[in-house]
């Protein structure tokens, strides 16, 4: 009989502290807690419209104070490749395009902070990579560059993606 009345007393501490944490923890949570914020819709851009739709793209999206571009190539409004077998130049059509691209946006390249750079020939933009300097003329962005096989057409040498961040 001890031994069931000691048991009984085990379970009914057990079960009240159980309820008590519990309680403890509703109350806990019970706290108020700040509104949500609504989250910013994306706000896309389309740089040469019949050609990004055509390759299922979009050139650029906004979101909040961050905004992503698409990589660049040197190709005109119809998407045909231009300067072929030039790298420095075709370096300088993809930063005029990411140029137009920022200004839709009311950026400059002082609000990148990451640039990727994608080459088929590594050691002819090491020799033209100066020309960085004339573009970020406050900072350079974080970013990689990066020797591919290919890109997207075999006339494309290289292709410059940004991202950007637009302080409020």
């Amino acid at each position: 009989m001890k031994k069931n009345l000691l048991t009984l007393g085990v379970v009914t501490l057990l079960v009240t502290m159980s309820l008590m944490s519990c309680n403890e923890t509703a109350k806990r949570t019970e706290m108020p807690t700040e509104p949500m914020v609504e989250t910013e819709k994306p706000e896309y851009f389309l740089l040469r419209p019949e050609v990004e739709k055509a390759y299922g793209y979009s050139h650029a999206v906004k979101i909040g104070s961050d905004i992503k571009i698409s990589g660049a190539v040197s190709m005109d409004n119809e998407g045909n490749p231009t300067a072929i077998g030039d790298l420095q130049q075709q370096m300088k059509n993809c930063y005029a395009d990411l140029d137009k691209v920022l200004k839709h946006y009311g950026c400059t390249f002082d609000d990148v902070v990451v640039e990727n750079i994608f080459t088929t020939n590594m050691p002819k933009f090491l020799e033209v990579s100066t020309y960085r300097n004339e573009i970020y003329t406050k900072q350079f962005p974080t970013g990689s560059w990066l020797g591919v096989k290919e890109l997207a057409l075999p006339e494309f040498m290289i292709e410059i993606e940004l991202e950007v961040h637009k302080a409020k």
